[in-house]
């Protein structure tokens, strides 16, 4: 008996033409028992928030959350990693298989950790691939209220009557609140002191009871104690005005010049995820962020959405890598 059930006069007679219509079917038939590659995803995605619960990544994150899901078809499951100025996080994103299962929601603080820790805990552009650019929020300079100051002058002129009296908080060593701190200490050449917080909700909780003066905030994370009289808003470091705050002077109004300041969220895979991978992200991520329900609340909160190309991500990555290298040198600041 031959393979394709043939008399044994027609297999003999044409041995080769047979023998290769046999391996074909044989390779039909592997083929067909072969399951067909999965399309991505085919389980749940996980966003790596690299700081506590309650800060601006946090929100933005879980903002996003439901309405990412409805377009991935799988849950995204939004996971706070912190510790060490968001670098645990950032790392544990970065040593993660890139199947695009695992993404990290970068910020301000991705930028900055590779020029002020040393060794430097990651390379932001090697070690990652952009996916997708969430947006960006104004840095606010916020008072406890019983700062003797209702504008920036005044905060300014108290500074200098009263040198080290005056404290500014930040969340972290290396964050947009403590560079923001030693950019308005270099421009006006005040003397404030430092008080570093491992994270924002901490940092909440003393500025509002009046343990700190001063605080550059995200200003989705302090809008409603704002609006609620609880802190004053003093200036934002932007070049305009947020809608969200509209009589709050920008710095450049308040006479403080090139004083910008620019807290940004955006989403980041481990570097070697598939470009197809990353192209259903990144157009998950941009169809999540014009929906509706979600666009409205981030006018809300005042982020400006920044959808685009994934390499706007990537160039604007190399850029503030650059701008704060420098500032970082300049300073001589180092983190602990």
């Amino acid at each position: 008996m031959n393979p394709l059930g043939l008399t044994a006069a027609r297999w003999r007679a044409s041995p080769r033409r047979w023998m290769a219509a046999a391996l074909t079917g044989a390779a039909l038939l592997m083929g067909a028992a072969q399951p067909a590659v999965a399309a991505f995803p085919e389980r749940p995605v996980t966003l790596v928030v690299p700081f506590p619960a309650g800060g601006t990544p946090d929100i933005l994150a879980r903002l996003l959350s439901d309405s990412l899901a409805k377009r991935l078809g799988q849950p995204l499951i939004v996971e706070n990693r912190a510790g060490a100025g968001g670098n645990i996080g950032a790392q544990a994103v970065a040593r993660a298989a890139p199947d695009g299962y695992t993404l990290l929601m970068c910020a301000f603080g991705c930028t900055v950790a590779p020029s002020l820790y040393q060794p430097a805990p990651y390379d932001i552009v090697k070690d990652f691939a952009p996916v997708a650019m969430v947006g960006t929020v104004p840095s606010v300079l916020v008072v406890n209220p019983k700062v003797p100051a209702q504008t920036v002058a005044e905060l300014l002129a108290y500074a200098r009557a009263h040198p080290g009296k005056l404290n500014s908080a930040s969340s972290g060593v290396g964050g947009s609140a403590h560079l923001a701190t030693e950019l308005l200490k270099l421009r006006t050449g005040i003397d404030v002191a430092h008080i570093p917080y491992k994270g924002a909700g901490q940092v909440a909780a003393d500025l509002l009871g009046g343990q700190v003066d001063m605080y550059f905030d995200n200003l989705p994370a302090s809008l409603a104690n704002i609006r609620a009289g609880k802190l004053r808003a003093l200036a934002v470091a932007s070049a305009k005005r947020a809608p969200a705050i509209p009589d709050v002077p920008t710095f450049a109004e308040a006479g403080v010049a090139d004083f910008l300041i620019t807290p940004w969220f955006g989403i980041m895979a481990p570097a070697g995820t598939p470009d197809a991978t990353l192209a259903a992200l990144h157009g998950a991520f941009n169809d999540a962020l014009q929906a509706p329900e979600v666009a409205a609340k981030m006018r809300e909160l005042g982020v400006e959405t920044a959808a685009g190309p994934r390499q706007a991500l990537g160039d604007f990555v190399v850029a503030e890598t650059a701008r704060w290298k420098d500032v970082i040198q300049a300073n001589h600041i180092r983190a602990e």
